[in-house]
């Protein structure tokens, strides 16, 4: 049995099975693209909570992992060579778990290169613009006078749905007929800006007919269903 024991962040979050893929996690649009993926591969894991309220995120455990201090971040026991390995960055820990189990990447090349393209493009551009405009519409920002800067992130992340709006035309998925790793990130960040941002309105998302048809199938799938809910809050 693999032994992580002389990890720091074990002796915060202590693994009750070492043998399983570690997770470090909240239920947020980054998180969830970890907890996603792990139960749409059926890999065995074991989640652990990293809650913001208590300022987990900046303790030395877990930035023994994730010095940027984000979630998610993963101690994969088996990782290359059979050694442990720790990841942070939402985005890498989607491709190495896809290289790690065959799926949702894929194998030609050509087309694996352009499933990462439209991963960077949710990394660079949906995730940074979603969140700032919930920020300027949900949160502190609300309160600003100066309505400019959340006007800029509306009109940016109008400009990003359009953008993939015409790339969904007559496709099922991001890339095609195939549910990739480009779905799993993508859409927790289009479902968090017309939920729990309350965005839909502000960026006219009824407009985004491709976008919102997929989004659908995306929170049916029921691995996304449960992926969704995880890490639990105490005492879901």
């Amino acid at each position: 049995m693999p032994d992580l024991s002389d990890l720091p962040v074990t002796r915060k979050w202590p693994a009750r099975h070492p043998e399983r893929l570690q997770l470090y996690s909240l239920p947020t649009p980054n998180g969830v693209k970890a907890s996603i993926m792990l139960e749409e591969t059926g890999l065995p894991y074991e989640p652990h909570r990293v809650a913001f309220d208590t300022n987990d995120q900046m303790t030395p455990e877990f930035l023994s992992i994730s010095p940027n201090n984000k979630i998610p971040a993963i101690v994969d026991p088996d990782g290359p060579g059979g050694k442990p390995l720790a990841l942070f960055e939402s985005g890498a820990i989607l491709i190495y778990l896809a290289d790690k189990t065959g799926r949702f990447m894929p194998a030609d090349p050509a087309l694996r290169y352009q499933t990462i393209q439209w991963l960077m493009f949710q990394m660079g551009g949906i995730g940074p613009m979603f969140g700032q405009l919930g920020f300027f519409h949900k949160f502190a920002g609300k309160d600003y006078e100066d309505k400019r800067p959340r006007d800029r992130y509306v009109a940016e992340s109008k400009r990003l749905l359009g953008v993939l709006d015409r790339h969904l035309e007559g496709r099922a998925w991001i890339m095609g007929d195939e549910y990739t790793i480009a779905d799993i990130a993508t859409f927790p960040w289009v479902r968090n800006l017309v939920g729990f941002y309350g965005a839909g309105e502000l960026v006219g998302f009824d407009a985004f007919g491709n976008v919102a048809r997929v989004l659908a199938s995306f929170v049916a799938r029921p691995a996304v269903e449960r992926g969704l809910t995880i890490p639990a809050a105490p005492g879901a």
